[in-house]
């Protein structure tokens, strides 16, 4: 289990305290009964009571998925004021809709009530967040909630980041040292601090120096050689973070915690959680099935509309990698006309696609020709992919996940590449919603494995939501 700062044990219990209050008021002042005193309320509202702390909690998720316990937005007035605007509303919302799916009056029983809520539990937030926790923050950081860093290589990010927390710290965060396997031991890297250990020696120095955080920060090596210490430092009990020039395109697409203005971006496996696990599948399961019951009108279209468009096959099925680099077949609809003798020529276009280092994920390799009339619309808003359904269904895909590549594409990935199939491949993704069209195939892998170490229900429901503005309007599709 990983350690979580103090800070944000104390930032929750306020916030807690903080939307209960507002929605103790607002319930208060639309009471039925104006002559009721605020204790008799509180006696007869008991019920209440408990459903608001429940969803106080959940706005701590809420509050949690909107960045508002990062310390770069923790300590920027203006920032902290749009993301607590902004996680009202998404909670606001949920709460509006999930009361309206169980038709509860006991949330919604005033249509005022939100909005009342919202009223008192902006500005409540900002005074407590914004004008006491930040300073008691900056306060304590001097002291009770200050942190050791451990950081891993001696990269370009890694010393500037050093180097700005040795002279410009408001957020209580002390260097230990440096730990690398190509400096000498006890050599200094920047501002006096020095390499004391190489990296058969990270678990120990942890209890030693009682280290809460690693940041790893190797820039001038490759992929495999920064993902090995990766798994060195999984299992261990602290957060691991990376800031590196060879998973910049994470920073570039996903807004991550700030450590002096630097992007630290949390890479804490989480993934092999067992529960989580259980989680996804019970959510896979769900939403997949209603997903089907709902759609299967629009898909026996969809299915009649390719049988008139072209002779051959409603489905196109394929063998694809799954978990573990498990063969299954693959289903979509079939957008292009049937022709015998190109996949050796496709195979050649993609081995070259991912072995360029600028060609970018939008280069679709396929020839546009083949294409019929229904196929340029399907493929256009990614309706081709809806059978991918069953396979979910049947457990040999995900509804998020990285996407299931080819037998040939797998023996070409390097060592590092497949640690892709870790996971159960998805019907989308991080780099389908964040990078579609504007990532390198590379990038587009480094995209997948920052999901897979942080995968959650929760984070799929955020990823499949991006993604229906993503079919719409056919942001990079082809």
């Amino acid at each position: 289990m990983k350690k979580i700062p103090l800070y944000k044990y104390i930032f929750g219990i306020s916030d807690v305290f903080v939307l209960f209050s507002a929605f103790y008021f607002a319930m208060y002042l639309l009471r039925r009964d104006p002559g009721m005193s605020i204790i008799e309320f509180t006696d007869a509202s008991q019920n209440l009571i408990l459903l608001f702390f429940a969803l106080s909690v959940f706005f701590i998720i809420v509050f949690h998925y909107n960045g508002l316990y990062r310390i770069n937005i923790i300590l920027t007035r203006a920032a902290h004021l749009t993301h607590i605007m902004k996680a009202l509303y998404y909670g606001a919302l949920n709460i509006v809709l999930v009361s309206l799916v169980i038709e509860s009056s006991e949330i919604i029983d005033s249509r005022l009530l939100v909005f009342v809520f919202t009223l008192f539990a902006l500005p409540m937030l900002y005074a407590v967040r914004t004008e006491l926790m930040r300073r008691l923050y900056l306060y304590f950081s001097k002291s009770g909630f200050r942190r050791n860093i451990l950081i891993i290589g001696d990269g370009k990010a890694g010393r500037l980041l050093a180097t700005k927390l040795m002279y410009e710290n408001p957020i209580g965060l002390d260097i230990v040292g440096f730990v690398d396997d190509d400096i000498k031991l006890g050599e200094e890297v920047v501002a006096e601090k020095r390499v004391i250990g190489n990296y058969s020696d990270i678990k120990h120095l942890i209890k030693k120096y009682y280290v809460d955080e690693i940041i790893i920060a190797i820039d001038d090596k490759e992929h495999e050689k920064l993902l090995e210490v990766l798994d060195i430092c999984k299992g261990l009990d602290t957060n691991i973070r990376i800031t590196s020039e060879l998973f910049d395109v994470v920073a570039k697409k996903v807004d991550t915690e700030k450590y002096a203005n630097i992007p630290v971006i949390d890479v804490t496996a989480h993934y092999n959680n067992s529960v989580t696990i259980i989680l996804k599948r019970i959510f896979d399961i769900i939403l997949s099935t209603i997903a089907l019951i709902l759609l299967a009108p629009f898909m026996l279209l969809i299915a009649v509309a390719i049988k008139l468009s072209s002779p051959g096959p409603i489905l196109f099925k394929q063998t694809r990698i799954g978990k573990n680099g498990r063969e299954f077949t693959f289903l979509k609809f079939r957008s292009m006309e049937v022709i015998d003798g190109e996949d050796e020529d496709r195979m050649k276009q993609m081995l070259e696609f991912m072995k360029d280092e600028n060609a970018d994920s939008g280069t679709k390799i396929i020839n546009d020709k083949r294409i019929t009339w229904i196929g340029r619309i399907i493929r256009k808003t990614s309706l081709d992919e809806l059978p991918q359904l069953i396979n979910v269904l049947k457990g040999d895909m995900s509804l998020v996940g990285p996407r299931p590549c080819l037998p040939y594409e797998y023996e070409n990935y390097d060592e590092w590449q497949k640690r892709r199939v870790d996971v159960i491949p998805g019907c989308t993704g991080v780099w389908q919603v964040w990078g579609r069209s504007s990532v390198t195939f590379k990038e587009s892998i480094v995209l997948d494995l920052y999901y897979i170490n942080n995968m959650s229900p929760w984070f799929d429901l955020q990823i499949i939501l991006q993604t229906i503005p993503v079919m719409i309007t056919g942001r990079g599709a082809k």
